[in-house]
């Protein structure tokens, strides 16, 4: 669908890397602009190959999840050559994207203002935890940080005990979505208009964009509202939560008002429905915890999971497991739906990822997906699109403008000049 685009990616960790490896495997070519000497800091995260032989190489299972389908550039842009070859790459690319601390950028004389200059045409994104303006935009951070901001650390948890940590990286993931849907959008708006433009994305943004109803409730009622921490049940009743089934066996229900007579039905519990705690929706939710341990003893009547899931679903009342990540990544439904997705690498084997999220009817997305080694596409990015000469590659190996894996094998000429120096 992208392709024809050319994406320059100058970003690390999560973010970033998500937003171009969606564009990525929607057809664009994608050119990881990796700094010297290490490249992209996810390449030490994740696995390594088994191998000890391998242990310098620059591959990891983190840096392929969130990378693969790219090509990975190792330059170093500290080096005045070395932000030439950048800039040269800006002026025959349609899309650049970053996530450095706001201001890294344009001390580094690759600000939009510079760039758009070079190609008006451009479209560029950056991404970082607060946007580039406002009181907060000069704070470097992480997912957490713009989580703890947005108000959104503060609801999870225990209600007797402080807010809980984000086992993941929720709003990283979601900003580089958010952030390669707007890039789609500006590519559109610059088909109809021929303009480039500048675009922002930050975890803050994205993370406050996820309250789902108490953004109005608190504006309105000002000190009088405040949400609270409520464990494994949703503050605003329903039943809705996670419960014990039996032993280390837990179920997601989620009861809405119209659902409360069957689940009383399911339950043989007709008294319920006459139950002052429970014969409202403000009734259950104030009411929560005695609601759970009712309905956590019937759980604990049924044989197994299984079993209790099958009563609810025959009066549709929604549930679903509590299923462990082993689980889930062996669950048919995933592994046919190319959710999780079985990929190779020829150094450190094969392994599960996850697949792309959207699903199209006119483009397939690519199944057998590469990550490259630190610097593994430098002499075709240099050769084909810059137009350098071997020659011209290999001095810029010499004088360490641009790197790549110590377990590549080393271009011809650059070796030959290594044994004529010596």
């Amino acid at each position: 669908m992208l392709k024809g685009y050319r994406v320059l990616d100058f970003t690390q960790f999560v973010a970033g890397p998500t937003c171009t490896r969606i564009l990525a495997e929607s057809g664009a070519e994608v050119i990881k602009l990796e700094l010297a000497p290490f490249g992209d800091r996810g390449r030490v995260a994740g696995d390594k190959p088994r191998d000890k032989s391998l242990r310098g190489t620059s591959q990891s299972t983190y840096y392929f999840q969130h990378n693969h389908s790219k090509k990975s550039f190792g330059v170093d842009i500290k080096q005045q050559r070395g932000l030439e070859l950048v800039k040269a790459l800006v002026s025959k690319s349609d899309v650049l994207v970053e996530n450095f601390s706001p201001g890294v950028m344009a001390r580094a004389g690759l600000s939009f203002d510079d760039l758009s200059q070079i190609n008006p045409k451009l479209i560029m994104c950056s991404i970082s935890l607060a946007g580039q303006t406002g009181p907060l935009s000069n704070k470097p951070g992480f997912d957490y940080m713009g989580a703890a901001y947005a108000g959104i650390t503060s609801a999870i948890g225990e209600g007797d005990r402080g807010p809980a940590q984000l086992p993941m990286a929720i709003g990283d993931s979601a900003t580089g979505v958010t952030a390669a849907m707007s890039i789609g959008f500006a590519l559109l708006h610059r088909e109809r208009t021929g303009e480039g433009q500048y675009i922002e994305c930050s975890l803050v943004d994205t993370y406050f964009n996820m309250h789902e109803v108490n953004i109005p409730k608190s504006s309105l009622r000002g000190s009088s509202f405040h949400p609270k921490r409520m464990g494994s049940l949703h503050p605003d009743g329903g039943p809705t939560g996670v419960f014990r089934c039996k032993g280390e066996d837990f179920i997601a229900i989620m009861v809405m008002p119209h659902q409360w007579q069957r689940m009383i039905k399911i339950m043989n519990m007709p008294e319920l429905a006459d139950d002052q705690r429970f014969n409202n929706p403000r009734a259950r939710r104030d009411n929560n915890e005695a609601l759970k341990d009712i309905i956590e003893r019937w759980l604990g009547g049924f044989e197994s999971r299984d079993a209790a899931i099958a009563a609810l679903e025959a009066e549709r009342v929604p549930c679903a497991p509590v299923l462990s990540l082993h689980e889930a990544m062996s669950h048919p439904h995933l592994r046919e739906r190319g959710t999780v997705r079985r990929v190779k690498d020829k150094i450190i084997g094969e392994f599960d990822i996850p697949g792309m999220a959207a699903k199209f009817s006119r483009w397939e997305c690519p199944e057998d997906v590469v990550a490259d080694r630190l610097g593994e596409h430098n002499e075709e990015v240099l050769r084909d699109i810059l137009s350098l000469t071997d020659e011209e590659i290999a001095r810029l190996y010499v004088d360490k403008t641009i790197v790549r894996d110590p377990f590549l094998d080393a271009p011809a000429n650059e070796s030959s000049d290594q044994q004529d120096e010596s």
